[in-house]
């Protein structure tokens, strides 16, 4: 695979694109650029694509087809908003180019790439969940493995600052997607989720609180190796990602179950677990964690794609 190159477009150019950008260009991977679209001519992500030598449009998906060299592309990341996703795969599916969706539209597959991108490779279209899902799916799929989990709850609290107008515009979207990854993906039988824009200055990290219920007794030393082996898998990619504290276990026996308003009486465990994630700040500063696990979870996956491409074979994350 040494010296080829894939090359790939963005459209979009606010905060996660231009995140996204920047960590293709100073990772010295497969991945070349072949385009950044955008539908603001003023925006900070085209001006500094520009003064990169990205070639540029503000036309949109129109001027993304449009451009010289389009039929090389053979990825396009979609960092816009899933509304647009819609119409952007309308455009692009019959033109033989992979989408990798940053947005919760959820048209393809879902991908979080420590837990399935093997059984994705191969898809047109892969969706990269949310930031959240990005954080607290590996989570669940790790305590899901040593023990069936019956119920995950997520909540994911990131800086109002940190989140741009494609990111306010899916809010709904965003608890949605998540929660039905973390059931498709994860595992759980049922899955929720909550997303908190903090507006404290100075900006908050990202935080992550995930909640497991495990009906019956469980081996909290597997359910703690398993989640710490996981998180060591998702750092290779997302070094700023770690547990803030230990697991935590509370049993609820029949003198005292959980009460759950949509299921009644629960008898088990809850794992409890705390994450932390610290941004790279290639674009955002540090506290933008949310940004920087999203745009490292979908370079990974080009990444891998890339090399399932030249391979026959993928790269395991």
């Amino acid at each position: 695979m040494a010296g080829r190159r894939f090359p790939v477009a963005i459209i979009g150019s606010g905060n996660i694109g231009t995140d996204l950008m920047l960590k293709i260009m100073r990772g010295g991977g497969p991945l070349t650029i072949a385009a950044m679209i955008g539908i603001d001519p003023a925006s900070d992500g085209l001006a500094r694509a520009g003064r990169l030598g990205v070639p540029t449009s503000s036309d949109g998906i129109d001027g993304l087809l449009a451009m010289p060299g389009f039929d090389q592309v053979r990825l396009v990341f979609d960092a816009t908003s899933a509304e647009a996703h819609a119409t952007h795969w309308d455009a692009l599916q019959h033109n033989g180019v992979r989408v990798l969706d940053l947005t919760p539209a959820a048209i393809g597959p879902f991908c979080v790439p420590v837990v399935n991108l093997e059984d994705h490779l191969d898809a047109p279209n892969l969706n990269m969940v949310t930031c959240g899902g990005q954080a607290t799916v590996p989570i669940v799929a790790a305590v899901n493995r040593s023990a069936p989990v019956a119920y995950a709850e997520i909540v994911s609290s990131i800086s109002s600052k940190s989140a741009g107008p494609g990111t306010r515009a899916n809010i709904d979207e965003f608890t949605e997607t998540t929660a039905t990854a973390l059931e498709v993906v994860g595992g759980a039988q049922r899955g929720k989720a909550v997303i908190v824009l903090n507006p404290a200055d100075p900006p908050i990290l990202m935080r992550n609180t995930v909640y497991c219920l495990v009906e019956g007794d469980c081996d909290h030393a597997a359910i703690e190796a398993s989640i710490a082996a996981m998180v060591e898998r998702v750092r290779r990619y997302v070094p700023g990602y770690r547990l803030k504290q230990p697991v935590q276990f509370e049993t609820f026996g029949p003198d005292h179950p959980l009460h759950i308003p949509e299921t009644g009486k629960f008898i088990g465990t809850r794992v409890t677990a705390l994450l932390q994630v610290t941004g790279a700040a290639d674009y955002l500063p540090a506290y933008a964690g949310n940004l920087d696990i999203m745009t490292s979870a979908a370079l990974a996956t080009a990444e891998s794609i890339a090399a399932h491409s030249f391979t026959g074979s993928g790269v395991s994350s």
